[in-house]
């Protein structure tokens, strides 16, 4: 007897059961990302920056390619006024440079609109949209969704030209929950009065997090006196250093990230919202979000390996 047979032959029906249990509708087993620059001009290399930055963040951690979907005005690494030219950097001593050469950008220049951001979300894309222009989700996917830009009460501004409102993204949250286009999503914006942009949402089983209370300004941090402006925001600024120190095989929590938020530091009141997430921050791990996922099934019965396929 060969000894997958006999493995195969060992599994009761109890043990049959739970295993076949382990893997059922609610299972989590891909991640994605989307992220968003909603700003475009140089003045605005921040923003560029913060995007890029956690691109970079997101594929240390694990998610390929494949699985993210950038959103950029791409207007600054080539940019006549950059004295570093085919670069983004995040700090004043241009230790990593985001740009480099293997980025990725799938929605570039006039390309960013509020349309084409929910048409991405909703998966009502035309049918000849590119399979990297597609947000390829459905029910056991955990999707990180970060936007940055100019924004106000309920509004993030989409390249000076347009608005996007916390009802849109909130009615497309819901679009997407009634598709079984998501498991669980974590929502992060950076932006002034960004804890609004989620003060609207009532579909289940997601996480937001914005950089500033109603009222409050969202600040930048290091300014790059070579090129005349400010390279990141002070809330991406700490999210990324705390992301520094965490890898792919990491156990921290998403209790842990929030912990580290100093309103001193930041100059303004970060918001967390939890009311609409099904776990604990405790238990939610930062990998069930940024980490990669391997898509693992396990089966009660043997698999015929060497065997030879029946004609």
């Amino acid at each position: 007897m060969s000894w997958s047979s006999m493995v195969a032959g060992a599994v009761d029906g109890a043990t049959k059961r739970r295993i076949e249990g382990v893997f059922d509708k609610d299972d989590h087993t891909n991640n994605w990302a989307v992220l968003v620059s909603t700003s475009r001009f140089w003045f605005n290399y921040r923003h560029a920056a913060n995007t890029m930055s956690m691109y970079r963040t997101v594929k240390r951690m694990g998610i390929p390619d494949s699985h993210i979907i950038l959103m950029l005005a791409d207007d600054v690494a080539c940019n006549a006024r950059n004295s570093y030219p085919a670069t983004v950097y995040d700090h004043p001593q241009k230790t990593t440079d985001l740009y480099g050469d293997n980025v990725e950008v799938d929605y570039r220049g006039y390309e960013v609109t509020v349309e084409n951001f929910i048409r991405l979300l909703t998966g009502r894309v035309s049918a000849d949209t590119p399979r990297n222009k597609r947000l390829l989700t459905d029910d056991k996917s955990n999707i990180f969704i970060y936007m940055t830009g100019h924004g106000g009460e309920d509004f993030l501004k989409f390249q000076d030209s347009e608005e996007i409102n916390s009802y849109d993204i909130a009615d497309a949250f819901q679009q997407m929950w009634e598709k079984q286009r998501y498991r669980e999503i974590l929502f992060v914006i950076d932006t002034c009065q960004a804890n609004t942009m989620f003060s609207k949402f009532y579909s289940p089983n997601v996480l937001s997090i914005g950089s500033s209370a109603k009222g409050e300004n969202s600040y930048s941090y290091f300014h790059d006196y070579d090129l005349g402006v400010s390279v990141i925001d002070r809330f991406t600024y700490y999210n990324l250093e705390f992301f520094e120190k965490v890898d792919m095989a990491s156990k921290n929590t998403m209790e842990d990230l929030v912990g580290v938020y100093n309103v001193s530091l930041l100059r303004s009141h970060p918001g967390v919202r939890t009311d609409l997430f099904g776990r604990k921050l405790s238990e939610t791990y930062l990998t069930d979000f940024f980490g990669s996922v391997q898509n693992i099934e396990l089966t009660a019965e043997a698999f015929p390996i060497g065997q030879p396929e029946s004609k």
